[in-house]
């Protein structure tokens, strides 16, 4: 082979090396270029979603310092019902005072009309007894009490003896500004006591003395062998 020839060869070769040298250089540099672009969209992506995470972050925050203050208007209102709630109290110790007050205050008054009874009944009941029932009183109506061996007591309002038709009977009632069934449910379950304990004979004078009293509460005590004497009697 000459020279030229040859030359003319290694100026091919070297030709080719290069075109093959710039064709990988730039497959190269466009997969570069391709795999730039998509950190550059992902970075992209990242930023937004930074972006959407500090938002919500913001709206979270927010969110927490409205909590933070319901919850400080929440404390404050417990505050308010537990002071409310004090107040309450104090005035319901007031109105239970004053409802105790008012209870020992009609107590005593109601002891003071009933033990006014009583001792009319005391005073004026002999004659009556006498003229309307037949039965002579011996010795004195008294107000006593009846003591039972377990240590109790039975209060007595109206107590005596007396006779009638030759036959002596103790006298024994209560006095009752408003009489009602439930008296006499209660004054018939004493003389049981007592006459199951024998503080009573068998005849026996049971009665009643009131200002008033309904027609039922009326006919509930004569069912009961219980008489009535009204106030004005005596």
């Amino acid at each position: 082979m000459d020279t030229a020839s040859a030359k003319a060869i290694a100026e091919a070769m070297s030709e080719m090396y290069d075109e093959l040298r710039n064709t990988v250089t730039k497959t190269e540099f466009g997969e570069l270029r391709d795999i730039v672009r998509e950190l550059a969209d992902a970075q992209k992506r990242t930023e937004l979603r930074v972006e959407e995470l500090a938002e919500a972050q913001k709206r979270t925050e927010a969110r927490v310092e409205e909590l933070a203050a319901a919850q400080k208007r929440t404390e404050l209102r417990v505050e308010e019902l537990a002071e409310a709630q004090k107040r309450t109290e104090i005035e319901v110790r007031k109105l239970a005072k004053g409802l105790d007050d008012t209870r020992n205050m009609v107590g005593g008054l109601s002891d003071t009309v009933g033990y006014g009874l009583e001792d009319k009944a005391i005073k004026g009941l002999p004659p009556v007894l006498d003229s309307d029932y037949g039965i002579k009183v011996t010795g004195r109506l008294v107000r006593k009490y009846v003591e039972h061996p377990d240590g109790r007591h039975d209060e007595l309002n109206v107590f005596g003896e007396g006779v009638r038709d030759g036959k002596p009977l103790s006298i024994l009632g209560e006095a009752k500004a408003r009489l009602s069934k439930k008296h006499i449910s209660d004054f018939l379950k004493l003389v049981d006591r007592l006459e199951k304990r024998g503080h009573l004979p068998a005849d026996r004078f049971l009665f009643m003395v009131s200002y008033t009293a309904l027609p039922e509460t009326l006919r509930y005590a004569e069912a009961h062998s219980v008489t009535v004497i009204p106030s004005y009697l005596i």
